[in-house]
Order: C-alpha cells, then structure tokens, then sequence
C-alpha cells in the first residue's frame, strides 16, 4: 500500500508498525508446568506493554510503540491457548521430557541439560528444546547409554 493513504510519516515509520508474525511451530507445545507459567507471564507482560503504548498521544509513535507487544500477544496467546502441561517424569530410569539428562562427550566435557518445551528452552541456562537433535537422541535412553550426534559420541551418566 502507497504511504500516500496512511497516516504514517514514511514507509520506514510503516514497516515498523506492520510487524509480521512470530512463526508457530508445527511441533506439538509441550511445556512443563513452569514453561506454561512462563508464557502467561509474558503474555501479560505484552499486554502491559501494548496498553501503555494506547496512551501515547503521537499516532505514529503510538504504532510503533504498539507492534511488537501486539505481535508477541498474539504469538504468545496462541502458545498458551495450544501448551500442552506435561508433567515431570515419575521414573530417571529412562530419559524423558523434563528430564535433567547429564552426559559426557568425547572430549571428556561434562554437560547437563534439561528437556524442556520450545519456548522454555535456554542452553545456555541448562535446557534444551525436546525437539533439538540431542534431545531426541536422548529420549527413551538408559544411564551408560551412548548416542552419535554429529560424529561424536555421547554418554549418558546420570538422569534426573
């Protein structure tokens, strides 16, 4: 559409308030308990933003203090709406989702990470989305288990 018919001050100040949105997954949303708390906290969160930004007077500041809010509202609405709460494992025989899975690499490192839901993950933080490659190795897998990921070859020596 020509910036000529709109109310923004430019097509940059248009593209900013035009925002595309977030891509859902086409996995299943499975979530632990504290991932679904997650996303309800940042769903109320960018709602809090997007009303804050509802009172800023200048039309064009107010569109682009908008767009993010309301495209994280509704990515995250659509998280929440279809998360699917899947409790923590009753058994660390095997690993599973939400398990804490600690493994040794080739190398000799040591690394641990739980598995967890797509929105929840954070490997830097500890966790892994249970649809990443090493998690799907993982699963279903016993300690002294070993899996080839990318060459290298992992050991399972505790689950949590």
């Amino acid at each position: 559409m020509s910036v000529a018919f709109t109310k923004e001050d430019s097509a940059e100040t248009a593209s900013e308030t035009l925002l595309p949105d977030r891509p859902i997954s086409p996995h299943p949303n499975l979530v632990t308990e504290a991932g679904l708390k997650a996303l309800e906290a940042q769903l109320r969160e960018a709602r809090e933003a997007y009303d804050a930004a509802q009172k800023i007077e200048d039309v064009n500041e107010k569109r682009r203090q908008s767009a993010i809010p309301l495209r994280d509202a509704r990515y995250l609405t659509e998280r929440v709406r279809t998360a699917q709460v899947i409790a923590d494992p009753a058994s660390t025989d095997t690993v599973a989702f939400g398990s804490t899975v600690t493994f040794k690499r080739d190398d000799g490192r040591v690394q641990k990470y739980r598995i967890v839901g797509e929105d929840e993950a954070d490997p830097k933080a500890g966790s892994i989305s249970f649809v990443s490659p090493v998690a799907r190795l993982l699963m279903g897998k016993a300690v002294g288990d070993e899996v080839d990921v990318s060459g290298q070859s992992l050991e399972i020596v505790a689950i949590a």
